[in-house]
């Protein structure tokens, strides 16, 4: 499956994952989405925040920001019914809070997560 191909199913399964998460009970923002590589650099090149071969550089992840009754929901555990949920919907989808980073939502691709 081509990038494109992939991106384009990881934005339409990201749309699922906010309507599930109204769901559930949370209210949504949207934290990164992509990472230019003028600030961020290339793929496998380490510039700025996050790691190098992160699926941000790739279009293929995303950082929701999740709260409850108005109140920042922040840590790992908070995003976990999500996440887990997130997990189930395709066999490409990680969640970062499998690495100590619960708010990334991804799909792999080639290896890079």
């Amino acid at each position: 499956m081509s990038l494109r191909s992939k991106q384009s199913r990881f934005a339409h399964q990201v749309a699922r994952l906010i309507q599930q998460a109204y769901t559930m009970g949370y209210e949504v923002t949207l934290g990164d989405a992509y990472r230019d590589p003028r600030v961020h650099g290339a793929l496998g090149v380490k510039m700025g925040y996050g790691h190098p071969k992160s699926a941000h550089k790739q279009r293929l992840a995303i950082d929701l920001n999740l709260f409850r009754d108005g109140k920042f929901l922040e840590g790992t555990d908070a995003h976990r019914p999500l996440g887990e949920w997130w997990e189930k919907q395709d066999a490409d989808a990680r969640w970062g809070g499998r690495f100590n980073d619960g708010n990334h939502y991804s799909f792999v691709h080639d290896g890079v997560m």
